[in-house]
């Protein structure tokens, strides 16, 4: 078997002779083993297959809540809705993070705990799963039921709107807690983000829908041919999140940033900033190509 150290100088190697031949096309090569390392396909799927069992299990308690409360009560969506988020948060934290949300992903960037070129690869992850899953309804549920947990405000938009940012300030708040902060992580954090999740929905339900997440919007929205508001639903969700992750941010009592944490660190789950692991990281430092 190939040690370590042979497989980084035969990638140096490599690209030094990349390098000589093409000079374009080895600053692409660079560029994509900076930020796309081995594994990153793993994750991308991870994302797909997590955002749609989110938005599958959500919308569709969501959706027969709405035509008959004696099949799933609102409650009961809601619950739903919280335990999804917990068990995927187990069965794929560690391999992609388990965001199954843009506006997430998109505080995490803005925080420095997940590299910004990551970002558009994550959002369309997200994307795929949730349109997925929505469709995925539309076929079991249709023609009995049109609207595949769609989400529409029941007041203003104005109270809609203030109730998303409110319950996705909450979110990440929390999320921030036991996801970035070493001081606070636990074995109960996949419990912590879906409770909060739960709670959130339960209050919110009667005034916005509690979506909390633009794709979980999205999605059933192309599904259900229904746009009224969609827009409050990607505002209002990134804004909270933005909110909740630079609060939490400013008032940690350890500030250190995440580079700065030892490598072999463990945590319960990664909605932290995605790291290689330290051979790969000091095989591209060696590179003749990253000079």
């Amino acid at each position: 078997m190939e040690s370590e150290g042979g497989k980084c100088s035969k990638s140096i190697k490599q690209n030094e002779s990349v390098l000589k031949e093409d000079p374009k096309s080895a600053y692409l090569l660079i560029f994509l083993q900076k930020y796309y390392r081995s594994g990153f396909l793993k994750k991308v799927i991870a994302e797909i297959i997590a955002t749609y069992l989110l938005v599958f299990v959500t919308c569709g308690a969501s959706a027969l809540s709405g035509s008959d409360e004696h099949k799933v009560s609102k409650l009961g969506a809601s619950v739903a809705g919280g335990l999804i988020v917990t068990v995927m948060i187990y069965a794929v934290g560690h391999i992609s993070g388990a965001h199954m949300n843009p506006a997430v992903t998109f505080a995490f960037a803005a925080v420095r705990h997940f590299p910004w070129t990551q970002v558009p690869v994550y959002a369309a992850a997200q994307v795929t799963g949730a349109i997925s899953a929505a469709f995925t309804l539309r076929v079991l549920l249709h023609p009995v039921i049109k609207h595949v947990g769609t989400t529409t405000p029941s007041g203003s938009v104005i109270q809609a709107l203030i109730m998303e940012i409110v319950l996705t300030f909450s979110m990440m708040f929390i999320t921030s807690a036991v996801a970035t902060d070493t001081k606070a992580i636990g074995e109960l954090a996949g419990i912590a983000v879906g409770s909060a999740v739960c709670i959130t929905s339960i209050l919110a339900g009667p005034v916005s829908g509690g979506s909390m997440n633009p794709e979980r919007t999205i999605g059933p929205a192309m599904a259900s041919n229904d746009y009224r508001a969609i827009w409050v639903y990607i505002i209002g969700p990134v804004c909270g999140t933005l909110l909740g992750a630079w609060s939490y941010n400013f008032i940690k009592v350890n500030d250190k940033p995440v580079q700065a944490i030892a490598p072999g660190h463990s945590f319960s789950f990664k909605l932290r900033r995605m790291k290689s692991n330290h051979d790969e990281e000091q095989c591209v430092n060696k590179d003749p190509l990253n000079d």
